[in-house]
């Protein structure tokens, strides 16, 4: 019964919507997906189901979901089957954000794809953190489901004297202490809340870190070998009072830091930066960084 009922609505809407234009097609699903009857995650119906719906040739559905793909509606795009709808791409960042704010919606823009990249080079994971969180709820509700994810981060080495944070006077031990800690527990979370994907959902996860020989000036995420995304840090002299007494000291509060992106899709300038970052990241991987353990 309920077959023969999908089949006459489907017939219906193909008497309704016999003739119509790719644009015509394209918007119809455009509408279907913001009114959320087409959710982050979901496969679009097959070429030959949109042909028929609409009574139109495949090429014509060829062209409407090409459409799509051009606004950032779709992900997965591929020959073997129909692509997925992406997460709703958020405003651009025409003028820069605090990185706290700014990363989360490209992070979770990025966890629509098949196969998530993220590269990374900072201080801390601190604002890696709670970035990933909206991606790690969505996956968990079903409503996106990478096959893979690779994540590679760069952090600075526990053996060097770092640039900063730094005590202004005395003893540094308590300050380099203090930023061990929470580089050690931030990476260990990380690591937790990602790799546990593997069991939950079955999906192909890793993760790995590396020790940088010197105190990183900027912070830098790379998504998908597509987006960079890059902020300074400015460092300021603060206080801070903690168990072991007030600490005066030179630090850079990263989450505050103003984020910069650069899509290689916006044109060559931009391209050209996102392939430069990519490779400067591959070349310290690869070269002067060490093995990290996070203990």
């Amino acid at each position: 019964m309920e077959s023969w009922k999908r089949l006459a609505v489907t017939q219906e809407n193909a008497a309704v919507n016999a003739g119509s234009t790719a644009h015509e097609i394209a918007e119809n699903l455009r509408k279907r997906i913001r009114s959320g009857d087409l959710r982050v995650g979901d496969r679009l119906p097959t070429q030959a189901e949109l042909a028929e719906e609409f009574g139109v040739e495949r090429g014509t559905v060829r062209q409407a979901v090409r459409v799509l793909q051009d606004d950032g509606l779709l992900t997965n795009v591929t020959k073997g089957s129909p692509p997925r709808i992406a997460a709703l791409r958020p405003p651009a960042l025409d003028e820069p954000q605090p990185t706290m704010v700014g990363l989360g919606p490209r992070m979770t823009e990025a966890f629509a794809a098949a196969h998530v990249r993220i590269d990374a080079a900072c201080l801390t994971a601190q604002s890696l953190l709670p970035a990933l969180a909206e991606p790690l709820r969505l996956i968990h509700e079903g409503r996106i489901r990478p096959e893979r994810i690779d994540v590679r981060v760069l952090l600075p080495s526990r053996d060097i004297p770092l640039a900063f944070p730094t005590a202004v006077d005395g003893d540094d031990d308590t300050v380099h202490n203090r930023w061990l800690g929470m580089r050690n527990a931030q990476g260990q979370v990380l690591q937790y809340n990602l790799q546990g994907l593997r069991s939950t959902h079955k999906i192909d996860v890793n993760v790995t870190f590396r020790a940088l020989p010197f105190t990183p000036p900027i912070k830098l995420y790379l998504l998908n070998e597509a987006e960079a995304l890059f902020a300074y840090y400015t460092v300021t002299r603060r206080e801070e009072q903690t168990e072991d007494g007030l600490l005066d000291m030179y630090d850079a509060v990263g989450s505050e830091s103003l984020l910069f992106s650069f899509e290689k899709r916006t044109g060559q300038r931009d391209a050209a930066f996102v392939e430069q970052s990519q490779k400067w990241f591959n070349a310290l991987w690869e070269t002067i960084t060490t093995d990290l353990t996070l203990f």
